[in-house]
This record gives C-alpha cells, structure tokens and sequence, in this order.
C-alpha cells in the first residue's frame, strides 16, 4: 500500500487504498453503537451565486435526460479525507476543501470557463523529493489540473499554471478538440509519482476519440506512457477487430476506477465497450479490449495480461468494478482481482496471472437477430461459481404484479413499446424492444463493490431493472438506439415492471465462491404499506469496516444504511433530504471520533435539486 494510505484514520483515495476495497481499520462505530448515529455537521455545497447555467433541474448521468437544459450533474463524488482535511468537488464548478470535524470551509478552487470536475471525487499525491501534496482531479472538458494541498492554488509547475490539456493529438483522432467529447466523470489514480487516468468519451457514433489510459508526472503534467485500448497493428489483441474497424474507433476507456498493487507494481485497467456499444455489424470480432480488465505494468504502461469478459460487446456491458482481493483456498491465501461487468457476473481471477480462480466455462448464448449486419458471439464466459448475482432474463409471466394498477400500468407499457422477452445475452432486434436486463443502469454500476478482508465477504449493491432496447436502421447503414435510453418500469411512479426484488445488497464469500447473503436494499413509499419492501434500484456502493458494518446508500429512497457485515440484517437508517447518489466513507477527525460521510444530492430523484450536502454522521 502506498505512502498516503498508511495513514490508518484517513481515507485518502476514493476506494480508500489503491487497491479499491472500500475498507477502513476503524473500530469506533460498532453493530452495538451504530444506532446512536447521529447528524454531526453538514456542508451545504450549493454556492449563493451558483454559475451561470449550473442550477437548472438535474440531468440523468445514464440517459443525459435535461444535459441541453442545463449543466448542473448531480455529485456522485465519495470524499476523501487526509490529515484532518476533507477534499471533494461538488456540482457547481468547484473543488473544496473542508474541516473533517466541523464541515467549515477551508479553501475553494473556481474552474474556468464553466468546466465541471470529475464527479466522483479527487486524488491525494503526498509529494515526494521537496515537492508539496497536491490535489489532482480531471474535468469534463479534458484538463488534468493539480491543485496546493493546503492552499488550493494551482500547481505552477504542473503543466500550464496548474493545468494538462489532455485533448492531445494522439487520442483525438484527428478530430478537432471543440467538437470531440473527451474529459474525466471519475478521479486518476496515483501510483508512486505517476498520475494515471481513464477518460469520459461518446457512446456514439463510432469514431471519435480514443479511450486510451495514459500515465502523467505528478510534479510536471509529462506523459510517461500510453496503452492503446483498441490494439494497433503488431500489438497483441489487434487480430479481434476485422478489417480497419480498430482505426478511430472511441470507447473502449475507462470511466470508472482504476485499481493497484503497489506492492507488484501493475495497475489494472477496467474497460468499457466499443462505440456504438449496441450495435457491431461495423466492428465484427471479439473486440479487445473491449469490456475487458487489462494488467499493466504501472511504470511503464507494458501489458502484461487482460480477461474479457464479454465478447463483441453489443449491449453496453462496461466493466464497471474492479477490487483487488485476497482468496483463502487449499490452505493458501491467493492474490485475486474481483471484476464485474454490468450483468453483476462476479469474475475472481488471479491478479499475477490473470487466470481464473474458480472455473469458467464458455456457455452458448442467443445469436438470433434480426440485423443483418450484425454477427453476435456465439458463447460468452459463465464462472461456474458464485452465480450471476442479478437478473438476467425477463418472461410476461414475471410481469409485476405488486399492485392491479402496477400491472395494468405495465401491460400498457409492454403494447405501447412493442415489448418482447428476453434471454440471457438476447441480442437486440429492429422489429421489438427487448426487455433486456441488466439494463442501463446496469445490475451493477460505477459504484462497484467493498471488501471485508476479515470474513472474505465481497459485499455489493445491485439492480434489477430493464431498459426495452430496439434499434432503428440508418441512412448509411449503421443502427442506433430507437426512442434512446429507456427504462421498463411505470414512468409516473418509477416502479419497475418485473416483480421485486428491485436492488438488493449482496454478500460473497470469495473463499468459497458461494453468495454468503442477500437482502432487499430500499423501499417504495409510494405503494401501501405492506408492500414497501421491494428494494429499489440505486448507484453508488457500499464500505465496509473493521468492526464488522456496511454503509450503504444509493437508493432513491434518500436512506444511508448500516448493515451487520456478517449476517445482512440492518441495523440503521437515516432518511436525509435527498438521496445519496454516491458511495459513502468514513475516517478518524483530529479529535479521534470516528465520521461516516456522505454527499446527498438528489440521486435519482425526479424534480429540481435542492439539498446538495455533505452531511457527516458521529456517534454523540
């Protein structure tokens, strides 16, 4: 573990190590004591005089509902906490630093130009050689920017008074900056004196900038290295891509959270899907390394292994978790990487090597389509154990029948979008919309999972909510999305149109490889009491502690929760103003009281925002 994670009280990346466990040694706050939490402070982040075009209503981070509107993108941003200073951005154009123990504002740093920081946090580099600890953070319009840690002020060294363009020539494309989506929705990861960072780019059309991972020198902004994502000719993987699909090809980046072993020196790179990730009759091949997790070394960007775990990706399967974790097995301790792809298909791999801890078998999977152009992939990878942990499949038998209403509501939606049932990797058709699960919002999403190293227990929150997908042919060819991004639930009370549960929390026993727990995570309050418990669909993920608890928000029913990390029961509640969009964490103040934080910021809430706060929880 690297120098500024030593820092046991603290939690100074966004998965807390590099590692991404989302552990913390803390002992404070315990399953005896949880229940007296108690609301200890609260940063309201909404500025008086918010910047022009960043206070209208909400946008929807999956389907970019309202983004023309306006600005403003809901915080998904876990804080991070270092020596007594809290650091995160919010919505409003800002990066600021906090008191940990009283929520007061320190310093706040004002982007230019009304650019946006990374929504999901910030890194801490300790400096190293004479050089000062900075905060570094990525933009949505492409800058890399390192900040003082203890003043806020620009970097002068760094780059350009503090700023990298990463909109480099390279990974354009030969498109124009001004017209190429390139930026950063989540923070880079430090690795000794390196930055190194993924990238946001567009879902369509299919070319545009590339995704590829590259490394920065934390005291100047120099690029170290590159690893093209897509292969070029002579590197290894290049012979997936038929023809010259591979050139200008975007996608294929990482948007959400790298992971570290410091300790190997390889850094692991979780990939999303090729562009248009729904359709592929432009790109026939298996696609690597496309929803893939790739092994580099972290110094050099040298590939050392990948495992694809969906091939020719036509759904939209990004790999969106990836926790590095030790497997107990045969009386030997295993250095493991767990990754997951939006199905919530748990892969457990060695980290050295990448192979397979437990078995995985290529399963046949439907290749019927109606779109000529497209060649889906016969079989797909299936790990023999722990089991898919969400839905996979829909029939209208399951059709949702908590309420005649419900029901009713969700036969209309089912004629009205010519809605068909689906199989496990159904590929999509023109003629229907099928009902394909995990959805858009994905079984599991960014927030990923955490890490118990004491029980073995990967613990995470995941969705059971379809999105009815049809495509819809082109002038020239290719195929888009008909109708956009959608969702099969009751678009008056968001409930969805299978039956419950609807998002669950989930333990498993990486040990053994079996599901240790699980249980219904949210409530509907908009159904009669009785019928509440169905779990709700949520983003965000969960921590875990030392003393046994998992903190959990995400849901849209505006609760942070405390869970007994052994068992699954709930052991506290808090119903907040708004809902927790984001994962929370916890860390020791100067004082040595334990905090649970958390930013709240509407989530997946309908209507204007208006409780954007950090709000830290204590025991009194």
């Amino acid at each position: 573990m690297q120098a500024n994670a030593q820092a046991k009280p603290d939690w100074p990346s966004y998965g807390r190590d590099p590692g991404g466990q989302r552990h913390s040694p803390l002992k404070q706050i315990t399953p005896a004591n949880v229940a007296r939490l108690k609301i200890a402070w609260t940063y309201h982040m909404r500025p008086a005089q918010p910047a022009p075009g960043m206070a209208a209503a909400p946008v929807d981070p999956e389907t970019g509902a309202g983004r023309r509107a306006s600005r403003f993108i809901p915080s998904q941003a876990t804080p991070i906490v270092v020596k007594g200073v809290m650091y995160l951005p919010t919505p409003y154009g800002r990066v600021v630093a906090l008191d940990a123990d009283t929520g007061k504002e320190i310093w706040a740093y004002a982007l230019a130009g009304n650019d946006q920081a990374a929504t999901r946090g910030v890194e801490y580099w300790p400096g190293m050689d004479g050089a000062r600890p900075q905060i570094i953070f990525g933009t949505r319009a492409g800058k890399l920017i390192a900040l003082d840690a203890g003043s806020g002020r620009p970097v002068a060294g760094f780059g350009t008074d503090g700023i990298v363009d990463m909109k480099t020539p390279e990974v354009l494309n030969g498109a124009s900056p001004s017209a190429t989506m390139f930026g950063m929705s989540s923070p880079p990861l430090v690795y000794r004196n390196l930055i190194i960072t993924g990238s946001r780019v567009q879902e369509m059309p299919s070319q545009g900038a590339a995704g590829d991972v590259r490394a920065w020198d934390a005291r100047t902004g120099r690029l170290v290295w590159t690893f093209h994502t897509i292969p070029r000719p002579g590197e290894p993987g290049h012979e997936t891509w038929e023809g010259d699909s591979w050139k200008n090809r975007s996608g294929v980046n990482v948007w959400t959270f790298l992971a570290a072993d410091v300790q190997r020196g390889i850094v692991y790179l979780p990939v999303a899907s090729p562009t248009f990730d729904r359709w592929g009759g432009d790109r026939k091949g298996a696609n690597l390394y496309g929803t893939s997790v790739v092994a580099l070394d972290a110094a050099t960007g040298r590939y050392l292994w990948h495992f694809q775990t969906v091939h020719h990706d036509i759904w939209d399967l990004d790999l969106t978790s990836a926790s590095l974790v030790d497997v107990r097995r045969n009386g030997r301790t295993i250095p493991a990487i767990a990754v997951m792809n939006k199905t919530a298909i748990l892969f457990l791999l060695d980290r050295v090597t990448g192979k397979p801890i437990y078995e995985v078998k290529e399963v046949p999977v439907p290749t019927e389509t109606d779109i000529a152009s497209e060649a889906p992939w016969p079989t797909q990878p299936m790990p023999v154990t722990p089991p898919p942990l969400g839905r996979l499949s829909f029939t209208m038998a399951e059709l949702a029948d908590v309420t005649p209403e419900l029901k009713g509501r969700c036969e209309a939606l089912v004629k009205e979008w010519n809605i068909v049932e689906s199989r496990m990797f159904q590929p999509l058709r023109a003629d229907s919309a099928v009902a394909f699960f995990p959805g858009s919002f994905g079984g599991v999403d960014w927030g990923g999972a955490a890490f118990d190293p004491k029980l073995g227990y990967y613990i995470v929150n995941i969705n059971n909510l379809a999105s009815p997908q049809q495509l819809e042919k082109q002038p020239d060819g290719s195929y888009v999305l008909k109708g956009g991004y959608r969702y099969f639930w009751d678009r008056e009370t968001r409930l969805p149109c299978q039956r419950p549960p609807w998002g669950e929390l989930v333990a498993v026993d990486v040990n053994k490889g079996r599901i240790a727990w699980r249980r219904t995570l949210g409530v509907s309050e908009n159904l009669p009491a009785g019928l509440q418990e169905t779990g709700r669909p949520s983003l965000g993920g969960p921590i875990t502690t030392a003393a046994g608890l998992t903190f959990v928000g995400g849901t849209d029913d505006n609760r942070l929760r405390a869970f007994d990390s052994r068992t699954g029961r709930q052991l506290w509640e808090m119903k907040l103003p708004a809902s927790i969009y984001a994962t929370p964490m916890t860390y020791q103040g100067k004082a040595g009281r334990q905090y649970v934080a958390a930013v709240n910021t509407g989530g997946m809430a309908s209507g204007p925002v208006t409780n954007d706060a950090v709000t830290a929880f204590a025991l009194p």
